[in-house]
């Protein structure tokens, strides 16, 4: 049986040591595994398969049974609530505690492909070494972003590229881009991504006042809408996300990294009255 900072879903590691008891005792049984942590066995193998979650005051009853020591109950808990929690400001704060553990930390592909997606100057640097001739000078390469980062924030970002190996250095000294795509676990993928949203949201606010218009193109629609309208809509905008990708990947000869953000979100709660 896996450790439990193996898991970011509590209700994995409940199922998997269920079927590990079930395949050494044919006579353990939902019913019996149960009554160890004083939870009705129907409701029991409904956690088991993700359509229930255990209780607040079943925390301490899964801790005692499975012999958790301090780190061990600590991050089960923490589990729980990661995954029960009803807002993404409660997912990521729970999100943020599973990190701090070492244990997990030990997860490379877990923690630094977390970390990818906090700061927007990651895939800033990244994008801007296809075509920027690095060879160590930090501080002009901090330079070279908008709004500029720190020497310190530049250091970590090369660190961190070089160590999901999205970049390496060539014969020559010059870093290059590594053809390798960063993928995150199913379970917190849209934290992540709403983190880097959130904060290149803001940055395209900002943009009115740092750069001149020619430089950007920032523009709003508001528009009325049927049902039948929005998944049209989004489909479009997915076609016109594909048309960018294809055109910018064809260009040969890049001189500046842009960032795009395609916004499309109600702006009532309501419905149409029908009359």
């Amino acid at each position: 049986m896996k450790k439990i900072f193996e898991y970011l879903d509590y209700r994995d590691y409940l199922r998997e040591f269920y079927e590990e008891k079930k395949g050494e005792n044919p006579f353990f049984s939902y019913k019996l595994f149960g009554r160890m942590v004083d939870i009705d066995q129907s409701y029991l193998a409904k956690v088991l398969i993700k359509a229930r979650h255990i209780a607040e005051k079943s925390i301490k009853k899964f801790i005692e049974y499975f012999s958790f020591d301090q780190q061990e109950a600590e991050y089960f808990e923490t589990l729980v609530h990661f995954i029960k929690a009803k807002s993404d400001k409660e997912s990521k704060l729970f999100f943020e505690k599973l990190l701090s553990f070492k244990e997990l930390k030990s997860n490379v592909l877990t923690s630094d492909q977390f970390e990818f997606y906090r700061k927007w100057y990651y895939s800033a640097i990244r994008s801007l070494l296809q075509f920027y001739d690095f060879h160590g000078d930090y501080r002009e390469l901090a330079e070279q972003l908008t709004p500029p980062i720190s020497v310190k924030e530049a250091k970590k970002a090369i660190k961190l590229l070089e160590k999901l190996q999205l970049i390496k250095r060539d014969a020559n000294g010059r870093y290059e881009l590594v053809d390798k795509a960063i993928t995150t676990g199913s379970e917190w993928r849209s934290l992540a991504i709403q983190s880097f949203q959130e904060e290149t949201i803001e940055m395209a606010k900002e943009s009115l006042a740092r750069h001149k218009k020619e430089q950007r193109d920032i523009s709003t629609i508001t528009m009325n809408i049927g049902p039948e309208d929005l998944q049209r809509l989004k489909e479009l905008t997915q076609q016109f996300r594909n048309t960018v990708i294809r055109y910018v990947n064809d260009n040969a000869s890049p001189e500046s990294v842009y960032q795009m953000n395609v916004q499309l979100y109600p702006l009532t709660k309501v419905s149409r009255k029908k009359r």
